[in-house]
Order: C-alpha cells, then sequence, then structure tokens
C-alpha cells in the first residue's frame, strides 16, 4: 500500500460535459434507485434504493453508499498503483462497466478495501452477479488477482445457474 491515497482516484467528478451538474454518485443513485427526485443541485431528495449485498431497502439516500465494486485500495495493490491519474479517474468513475453500485452505508463500510477471498455479500443469492462483475473490471483494467481471490471467485461463480 506504500503510496496509496484514495485522493488519487479522482471520483464523483461532474458527468456533464461542461463540468457542472450531476456528480457521479448523484447519477448511480438515480439509476439504482426507483422513483428518484432531485434538487436544483441535482441531489437525490427522495427516492428508494435496494442494497443487493444485503436485500434491504433504503428511503434516503444518506443511508445509500456508492461501492466501487473493486474498491481503489485494491485496485492499487492489483496494479493501479502504476497508472496515470487520468486512468485512475476513469476506473473511479466508470459508469460504464459494473463498477459502480449503490449499496447500504453498512454492507460498504463492511466491505471496505477488502477481495472477495476476505469479504462476500451477505446475500448469497448476488454471488454470481458480484463475481462476474468483479471479473469484468479487474480484466477491462488489466488488473491482477491473487490466488485466493482466484479461489474464491470460482465457488461465487459456482452459484451461477
Amino acid at each position: 500500500m506504500a503510496g496509496y491515497s484514495r485522493a488519487k482516484f479522482p471520483h464523483w467528478i461532474s458527468q456533464s460535459r461542461k463540468g457542472a451538474g450531476c456528480d457521479t454518485r448523484e447519477v448511480v443513485l438515480a439509476r439504482d434507485g426507483r422513483n428518484v427526485t432531485r434538487d436544483e443541485e441535482c441531489k437525490a431528495i427522495s427516492g428508494s434504493w435496494r442494497s443487493l449485498y444485503d436485500n434491504r431497502t433504503y428511503t434516503r439516500a444518506a443511508s445509500v453508499d456508492i461501492d466501487h465494486m473493486v474498491p481503489l485500495a485494491n485496485a492499487w495493490r492489483s496494479g493501479a498503483n502504476t497508472w496515470s491519474t487520468q486512468r485512475r479517474r476513469a476506473l473511479a468513475n466508470d459508469l460504464t462497466r459494473p463498477q459502480l453500485i449503490a449499496v447500504s452505508a453498512a454492507s460498504n463500510r463492511s466491505k471496505g478495501d477488502q477481495s472477495p477471498d476476505q469479504w462476500q455479500p451477505p446475500q448469497r443469492s448476488y454471488w454470481c452477479v458480484y463475481a462476474r462483475a468483479w471479473v469484468q473490471v479487474k480484466k477491462c483494467y488489466a488488473l491482477t488477482v491473487t490466488a485466493p481471490e482466484k479461489k474464491t471467485l470460482a465457488t461465487m461463480l459456482d452459484t451461477c445457474r
């Protein structure tokens, strides 16, 4: 973790081409929520969010975190330490791949920067989707996978049916 800092992954950047408007967090809240309404600053002020990690529903945006599927610290340990700031920004704000997901703050904080061999979603029925998403992000960004991580991912992928 030598040299790691979350600040090296600029996140929650504006998603407007002109530099103002909704940031990445607000875009994910709107995408993953139901009946989301926003204020004039694009902040979610109402709606509901189902956390797929623990199968709980929340009606306050403040109770929901945006999880980086592959945590930024894990990405750092897996190869992002050699990247440019621009590439780290791309990973931290990736709306194209399954890198960002709205989940309960409790489950996101429980996960922290752990890999699948250290943490799995409590909702076992989500393991297949989680493992597929993890693999897709790691592959897209050419990040390394440890042997214990690979073994656990295989177990999680075995739940796909």
